[in-house]
């Protein structure tokens, strides 16, 4: 998905690329608990879009960092859209990373995979036993 093509209220998105600002941490207390925030840009070659990073995301990336948005959520904050990993997202950081898309493909092996049906086993031979 391309940041242009981004909506207010759409989850489940997945979104490649590159932070190009980073703005000062905020912390803040709610429901008791401390929380970190910090406000990026995150722009691809058709857009920007804000891009929120909480806690410890707020620490991990930099400007420059290329960056995956996995099941992210896009809301709205003073007319724009604005993108969070959320409480069920991710965020991975690609700079010298092969994503999945890019790793090379193993070749099939020629061996054989041991059959799963059953072995059977061989027939043995009746035993002949003399009473004396």
């Amino acid at each position: 998905m391309k940041i242009s093509e981004l909506n207010a209220g759409q989850g489940n998105v997945e979104v490649e690329g590159t932070i190009k600002e980073v703005g000062e941490p905020r912390t803040f207390n709610k429901f008791g608990r401390e929380l970190t925030v910090v406000n990026a840009t995150l722009e691809d070659d058709s857009g920007n879009v804000k891009l929120s990073l909480w806690n410890e995301d707020a620490t991990r990336f930099k400007a420059g960092d290329k960056v995956k948005i996995v099941n992210g959520y896009v809301s709205e904050f003073q007319g724009e859209p604005q993108l969070t990993s959320g409480k069920f997202g991710s965020i991975e950081k690609l700079d010298g990373e092969t994503t999945p898309e890019e790793a090379p493909k193993e070749e099939p092996t020629t061996e054989e995979a041991p059959s799963e049906e059953p072995q059977e086993a061989p027939e043995q031979e009746p035993i002949n036993e003399e009473v004396i």
